[in-house]
C-alpha cells in the first residue's frame, strides 16, 4: 500500500482517503477503511460530504457495518440506514453486544426489529429486553448484561479453572461480581487479587464488599460522576429492592456519555443539535438554525423596544448611543460566564437547592467587585472623552447595575429552567442575554434621562 495511506493523525487519514477517492483508487480506499477501528471509520464517515460518504460506506466490510453504525451520530446513522435493505440491517445487527444493539434498534424499521429479535436465542432476547426496559440515559440503559459472576464460597483455584473452561471473558473485565445463589450482589473480586492471592483461599475471603452497585434508574450524568470519583473501569448495576445483579457498565460507555454531554453543552448554547450532520443539505441546516435565529430576533425586538422608549433622550444626548454597546456587551459576557459555570455545575450534580443560595451570594459579590472595577475604568475613559462628569456617573451606575443583573440572571435562570424540566443549556443563553440587554439599556437610558436633562 502507498505510504501516504499510513498517516498517524486523523486529518492525514481524511486527506489520504479524499485523495484516493478523487483518483478513483477504490481498492486502496477499501483497504484503508477496513484496517481502521469502527469508531475511526464512523468519525471518518461523519467528516465526508454525503456523496463521498455513500461511496465509502459501500466499501465497508459487512462484518464491520454494525459496529460502525453504533458509533455514528443519530442523523448520519439514520441516513445510512435508510439506504440499506432489511437483510443488510439484520446482518449488521448480528453479533453486537446487547447494549449496543439496544441503541441501534431504535433507529431500525419495525419490520427489521422483528427480524432481529426472531434471529436471537431466548437468552439474548431476554437480556435485550432487560436493557430496553430502562431509559437510554440511565444506568440501566447503559449497561451490558454480559457479566461474569462467582459465588463467595468457592476457592480462587476453582474460579481460575472456570475461566479457563469458559475460554473468554467480556471485554474490559477488571473484576468479577460476587453473588449468592439467588443472584444477590455481594461485592467484587478484582482480577488482580484473583491472580495474586493464595488459590486455596475462598472468594468470600478476598472479595471487596465496599464497592456498591449502581441502581438502574440512576441518570447517566450521575454514573459518569461515580466513575470519575471512584476511578472505576467497570461497575455492577444492581436492582435496588432485591439487590439482584442486572448487568455492568464499562468505562467505554461512560466515555461516550461524557463526550455526548460535552457536545450537547457546546451545541445547545447556540441552539444546535449535537447529533446533527455537519454535512447535511443546505435547506435542512438553514431551517434548524432559522428557528433559533427567529427566537433571538424576537428577544432583540424586546431590547429595541426598550431603547425606543428613550428615543428623545438619545436624540438629545448622542453620547449615550455611543456608550450603549459597552454596557450591553459587558453584561452579556458576565452573564455568559456565570451561566456557563451554573450549567456545568448542574450537569455534574454539584449544584442543588442546599448550596444554590450561597452560590448566588458569591456570584453577586463577584459581579459587584468586577462591576465597580470596570465601571470605574469606563467612567474615566468617558470623562476623558466627553469632559462631563454626569455622563461618567451614568455609565458607571449603569454598568454596575447591569453586571449585578447578569449575575442574578446567570444563577436564577438556569436553576429555574432546570426546576421546570427545561434544559438550561438550550434556553439559558437567550434568556440571560435578553435580561442583560434590557436591563443595560434601561439603566443607561433611564439614568441618562433623569440626570442629564
Amino acid at each position: 500500500m502507498n505510504a501516504e495511506l499510513h498517516p498517524t493523525s486523523k486529518p492525514s487519514r481524511l486527506e489520504a482517503l479524499t485523495r484516493a477517492l478523487d483518483q478513483g483508487t477504490m481498492r486502496q480506499v477499501h483497504r484503508l477503511v477496513n484496517s481502521m477501528h469502527p469508531a475511526e471509520v464512523a468519525s471518518l464517515l461523519e467528516s465526508l460530504p454525503p456523496t463521498q460518504r455513500e461511496v465509502v460506506w459501500d466499501l465497508v466490510d459487512p462484518e464491520l457495518e454494525g459496529d460502525v453504525l453504533v458509533e455514528l451520530n443519530d442523523e448520519v446513522r439514520a441516513g445510512l440506514i435508510s439506504e440499506m435493505d432489511a437483510e443488510e440491517l439484520v446482518a449488521a445487527a448480528e453479533g453486537l453486544e446487547v447494549d449496543d444493539l439496544a441503541d441501534l434498534l431504535s433507529d431500525l424499521p419495525e419490520t427489521v426489529n422483528q427480524q432481529v429479535l426472531r434471529s436471537m436465542d431466548s437468552q439474548d432476547r431476554e437480556r435485550l429486553n432487560a436493557v430496553l426496559g430502562f431509559a437510554e440515559d440511565t444506568a440501566g440503559g447503559l449497561m451490558n448484561t454480559d457479566t461474569v459472576s462467582v459465588r463467595p464460597d468457592v476457592t480462587l483455584e476453582t474460579v481460575l479453572r472456570y475461566l479457563r473452561m469458559r475460554g473468554d471473558i467480556p471485554d474490559k473485565t477488571d473484576a468479577l461480581f460476587v453473588v449468592n445463589r439467588h443472584d444477590r450482589y455481594l461485592g467484587v473480586l478484582s482480577v488482580t487479587r484473583l491472580l495474586t492471592e493464595d488459590p486455596e483461599r475462598t472468594v468470600g475471603e478476598v472479595m471487596d464488599t465496599a464497592v456498591e452497585g449502581i441502581p438502574p434508574d440512576l441518570p447517566a450524568n450521575r454514573v459518569t460522576s461515580l466513575f470519575q470519583d471512584r476511578d472505576l473501569v467497570s461497575a455492577a448495576v444492581v436492582a435496588p429492592d432485591t439487590r439482584r445483579l442486572l448487568g455492568r457498565i464499562t468505562i467505554d460507555d461512560v466515555v461516550d456519555v461524557i463526550r455526548e454531554e460535552a457536545d450537547h453543552s457546546v451545541m445547545s448554547m447556540a441552539g444546535l443539535d449535537e447529533d446533527a450532520d455537519m454535512f447535511a443539505a443546505v435547506v435542512p441546516s438553514a431551517r434548524r438554525r432559522g428557528v433559533w435565529l427567529g427566537i433571538n430576533l424576537a428577544t432583540a425586538f424586546l431590547a429595541a423596544w426598550v431603547v425606543g422608549l428613550f428615543e428623545t433622550t438619545i436624540q438629545n444626548i448622542v453620547a449615550l448611543a455611543v456608550l450603549m454597546p459597552i454596557v450591553a456587551s459587558m453584561g452579556g459576557v458576565a452573564a455568559t460566564q456565570t451561566l456557563t459555570l451554573i450549567v456545568r455545575g448542574l450537569a455534574l450534580g454539584q449544584i442543588e437547592r442546599a448550596n444554590a443560595r450561597w452560590l448566588l451570594t458569591k456570584e453577586i459579590a463577584v459581579a459587584m467587585l468586577n462591576g465597580l472595577a470596570w465601571a470605574s475604568v469606563v467612567a474615566l475613559v468617558s470623562f476623558a472623552w466627553y469632559r462631563q462628569w454626569k455622563i461618567s456617573a451614568v455609565i458607571f451606575a449603569a454598568m454596575v447595575v447591569n453586571l449585578l443583573a447578569a449575575a442574578l440572571a446567570g444563577v436564577v435562570v438556569p436553576l429555574s429552567l432546570k426546576r421546570f424540566g427545561v434544559d438550561p443549556a438550550v434556553a439559558g443563553g437567550v434568556i440571560v442575554t435578553t435580561v442583560t440587554d434590557v436591563v443595560g439599556f434601561a439603566s443607561l437610558l433611564g439614568l441618562g434621562t433623569l440626570i442629564l436633562r
